[in-house]
């Protein structure tokens, strides 16, 4: 079993990153999808190993435009989601995960929380940590590649 913390958008607003850091020693993987990048800094320090930092639209340096993560027999794409065009649609997000191979695609952009599957893939939208929403955040759990997923609001 393999357990990921999915946050996103958090746009500087490092206390609602605080209030959850208690569950990043307890997971595998801490992943933050994108726009406030450098609010995982102290995060990244502490759990290097473990840290997965997307670069979103807002986010001017830090980060990476996407990555593949295996985990117990699942490939979880990560993006931030503005270059898929996620406003409008997954269509896009799913067939890049599709492309690579991937079952799940995790990404934020909209600040909306939704787990949906689009096209045989699960995508997972964290929606905003930041204050543009409730804040929020996800919880994936996967285990002998059955993934299930849960919007945290806080």
């Amino acid at each position: 079993m393999r357990t990921f913390v999915i946050l996103s958008d958090t746009h500087g607003r490092r206390g609602a990153i605080e209030k959850i850091s208690p569950l990043f020693g307890e997971n595998d993987y801490i992943v933050h999808l994108g726009d406030g990048a450098a609010d995982m800094r102290q995060t990244t320090g502490a759990y290097p190993n473990k840290t997965y930092v997307m670069r979103g639209n807002c986010d001017l340096a830090g980060g990476l435009e996407e990555t593949v993560i295996e985990a117990e027999g699942c490939a979880v794409f990560c993006c931030h989601g503005h270059r898929y065009g996620v406003k409008t649609g997954l269509s896009r997000l799913a067939a890049r995960a599709k492309e690579l191979g991937c079952d799940i695609a995790l990404y934020g952009h909209t600040h909306r929380a939704k787990i949906e599957m689009w096209d045989g893939v699960l995508c997972i939208n964290p929606g905003a940590l930041g204050s543009y929403s409730e804040p929020s955040y996800a919880y994936l759990v996967i285990s002998g590649a059955v993934p299930t997923a849960t919007i945290v609001k806080i």
